[in-house]
Formats: structure tokens, C-alpha cells, sequence
């Protein structure tokens, strides 16, 4: 253990102490060992990466849409508050991530690699599996003819008293609650087959397809509730993703010892090799899902303002694109890795502010938020019951006090006479 740890440091100390002339002169060949790929092959690799990056966040974005106003619903039928990022989370963030960045990279310095890559392949491949049948699920459910019957089905597994009993359906706890249709099983069967392809042969077509249904259902459903959630997340990444790239060698080979379908690769020699090409450009899919569920947010923000454009999702989908490119031509000009968020960072939060402040919208950016806190409209809501409460009470008192008046002057007039 404190091996490790003095590995770390002195790591660190020649990261820091190194000059740039080191990594030009170790530019003849990749870090991998292998002979550089052609010009045409590594602009094909880096141009697919480039798309495979861009398609989640729009397509996820979209998607994120649609489970915001279930969201809102279910939260108007059931008051049940849906889970939200908040700035206390986004602080964690980082830490919780450095933690357990660090911590693969001791299990991969002191056990096995082999040993441990059989756990974590076996737990994506669960988590694959159910992230391609809700990503597959509505596009295969649209190519399945309308001959095959959609049956429901209803899985349910129930904790509590038997019904025969007093005590009914209250102290019940549903631990299982899956609804689902043929249509779903059919995705299931696809989604089966893709994740059992991947766990045999690790093929790296079978890689992207896993890592980019993780990365649209991230980008969908993960959701930061408001800007400055957004902005404290990001920044902290940024510090975070610099720090563990340039100051040490533990990101870079983590990347390398973990397989796992956390990233999506790209072979520069397909054009040579073919299908069976070994020298891959990476890509992870955290660089793909924390810029996309801020631009998600920004998508959102516009359907508030409800104009005819999109103007912030647009520009800021741009701008992440221009700092892809960015990162892509420095990484291969100093021939060296590259924290792809030292430039999306910017990119993602200086245009919609800049944008913002242009448009002077930049109070209603700040201030919009996906689930505002009911707490005030409960308090009016109370206040108004009290005021109606003491208006009726008042007026029954008003109602009551006539007849009294009567039975008196009755009185009266009886003892006049």
C-alpha cells in the first residue's frame, strides 16, 4: 500500500518536472507501442469518434425532454419529487470520483487485472443488457408489424400481511413492480445477444454498442435541476480531469488495464486490418455525459422560454463540438493524452452565458430550475384555507346573530302589550 502511494508521488514529481522535448521525441510511436496508422486511417478514426460523441447528447437530449414531463406528472399525481443533482451532489462529485479512480488503480497495481476485469465485466454486462432494452425499446417496438399481438404483463413481488388480514394494502412493499409487453422481451432477446457477444469476444463493435446506450440513458435521465448545479459540476471535472491526466499516470492507466464497455473506440487501421484493426482511438464516456446532461438541461431551458427557436441547446451543442475538434488536434500535435474537458469545460459554459447576456436572459438562465420547491405555494395555499376558514366562521356568526334579535323584539313587544 505505501508502495503504491510513493509510486503515485514520484509520478507526480516527474509529471511536473517534465518538458515538453520528452514527449516529442517519444512521438515516433503511440503509447500502446504500435506503428502509427495512416493519415487517412487516423482522420476516419477521430472523425467516428467525433460522431459517436455527438449522436448521444442529441439524441439523449431529446429523450431527457420526454422523462422531464413524466417526471412532472407523476410528481403532480403522486407528490413524490423526482431525483435531481443537487450543488451539495455536484461538490461530491469529484471527490467520490477521485476516490474511486484511485482506488482501481491500487486493486490494478496490487491483484490481478485479469481477476478483476472478470467482476466488472460480468456487472456491465447486467447493466448493458438493461440499458440496450430501454434504448432499443421504442425503435424495435416501431419494426415489429402490427400482427404480433402486444401483450402486457404485470411482474410483481410483495412484501407484507396477507390480504385475508386487517392490516391491508398500507403496510404493503412492492420489491419488485416491472411492467413490460412482448414487445419489451423481443428488445430483451436483441439486447441479450449484443451484451453475450461483448462477454465472449470483446469485440470492439460490441463495445461501442454498450457504451453508447450508456451514454444516451445517462444523458436522458441523469438531470441537474438547475445552471449553477450545472457550473459546479463542471468546474469541478475540469479541475479533476486535468489534474489526474497531467499530474499523474493513474487516469491514463486505468484506461488502459480496464475493459469494460466505459468508453468508445475507433481502430486507426481499419483500412489495413480490417474488422480485426488493434490500434484504437479512445474516447470516455464521461467526456460524452457530463457536458451532455448540462447541454440536456439547456435543451430544456429553451422549451421554458417557449420560443419558436432553440437558440442556447444549438450553440452550446456547437461549441461542445469545436472543443472535441480541439482536443482531438492538440492530443495529435503533442502526441501525448489529453483531459478532453480542459476544453469542453469552456466551451459548454462560456457560450450559454455569453449568449445569455447578449440576449439578456441571463436572470431567467440562472434562476430556471426543472423541479422549482413547492414549499411557497403550499404556504399560500395554507393561508388562504385559514383566511376562507375565518371568513365562513364570521359569516355563520353574522347569519346566527339575526334570528337572536328577533326573539327579542318578539319578547318585548309581548310584554309592551
Amino acid at each position: 500500500m505505501a508502495e503504491v502511494v510513493e509510486e503515485v508521488i514520484a509520478q507526480i514529481q516527474e509529471n511536473l518536472t517534465a518538458t515538453v522535448t520528452e514527449g516529442e521525441e517519444g512521438g515516433a510511436t503511440n503509447a500502446t507501442g504500435k506503428t502509427p496508422s495512416t493519415p487517412e486511417g487516423m482522420a476516419l478514426a477521430y472523425g467516428t469518434l467525433v460522431v459517436m460523441a455527438l449522436l448521444p447528447i442529441f439524441f439523449g437530449s431529446m429523450r431527457s425532454v420526454k422523462h422531464h414531463k413524466e417526471q412532472s406528472t407523476a410528481f403532480a399525481k403522486t407528490g413524490e419529487k423526482p431525483d435531481t443533482m443537487s450543488s451539495k451532489d455536484a461538490m461530491m462529485f469529484p471527490i467520490m470520483a477521485s476516490c474511486a479512480l484511485f482506488g482501481l488503480y491500487m486493486f490494478f497495481k496490487i491483484f490481478s487485472k485479469d481477476n478483476i476485469n472478470y467482476l466488472l465485466t460480468g456487472y456491465f454486462f447486467f447493466l448493458g443488457v438493461m440499458a440496450l432494452s430501454h434504448l432499443l425499446s421504442p425503435v424495435i417496438s416501431s419494426l415489429i408489424p402490427a400482427s404480433i399481438p402486444k401483450i402486457p404483463y404485470h411482474l410483481s413481488f410483495v412484501q407484507g400481511p396477507p390480504e385475508s388480514g386487517d392490516k391491508k394494502s398500507k403496510e404493503k412493499k412492492y420489491l419488485i413492480d416491472y411492467r413490460f409487453t412482448t414487445h419489451d422481451v423481443v428488445c430483451f432477446i436483441v439486447a441479450l445477444v449484443i451484451s453475450v457477444w461483448y462477454l465472449l469476444q470483446k469485440h470492439w463493435i460490441a463495445n461501442n454498442l454498450l457504451g453508447l446506450s450508456f451514454a444516451v440513458n445517462g444523458v436522458e435521465l441523469l438531470h441537474l435541476n438547475n445552471i449553477a448545479t450545472g457550473c459546479i459540476l463542471l468546474c469541478g471535472l475540469f479541475v479533476y480531469d486535468i489534474f489526474w491526466v497531467f499530474g499523474t499516470n493513474v487516469m491514463v492507466t486505468v484506461a488502459k488495464s480496464f475493459e469494460a464497455p466505459i468508453k468508445i473506440v475507433f481502430p486507426q487501421d481499419l483500412m489495413t486490418n480490417g474488422l480485426a484493426a488493434s490500434n484504437f482511438a479512445v474516447l470516455g464516456l464521461g467526456d460524452i455525459v457530463i457536458p451532455g446532461i448540462f447541454i440536456a438541461l439547456l435543451l430544456r431551458f429553451d422549451n421554458s422560454l417557449k420560443r419558436k427557436s432553440k437558440t442556447y441547446f444549438y450553440a452550446t451543442f456547437i461549441a461542445y463540438f469545436i472543443g472535441l475538434l480541439a482536443t482531438i488536434f492538440v492530443m495529435h500535435v503533442f502526441k501525448h493524452a489529453q483531459p478532453a474537458l480542459l476544453y469542453l469545460v469552456p466551451a459548454c459554459l462560456g457560450t450559454p452565458l455569453l449568449l445569455a447576456v447578449l440576449k439578456g436572459d441571463l436572470k431567467k438562465l440562472l434562476a430556471y430550475e426543472d423541479h422549482p420547491e413547492e414549499k411557497p405555494a403550499k404556504a399560500a395555499k395554507n393561508t388562504n384555507e385559514k383566511t376562507k376558514s375565518k371568513n365562513t366562521s364570521d359569516n355563520s356568526e353574522e347569519k346566527a346573530t339575526p334570528p337572536a334579535k328577533k326573539e327579542t323584539k318578539k319578547k318585548e313587544a309581548k310584554k309592551a302589550k
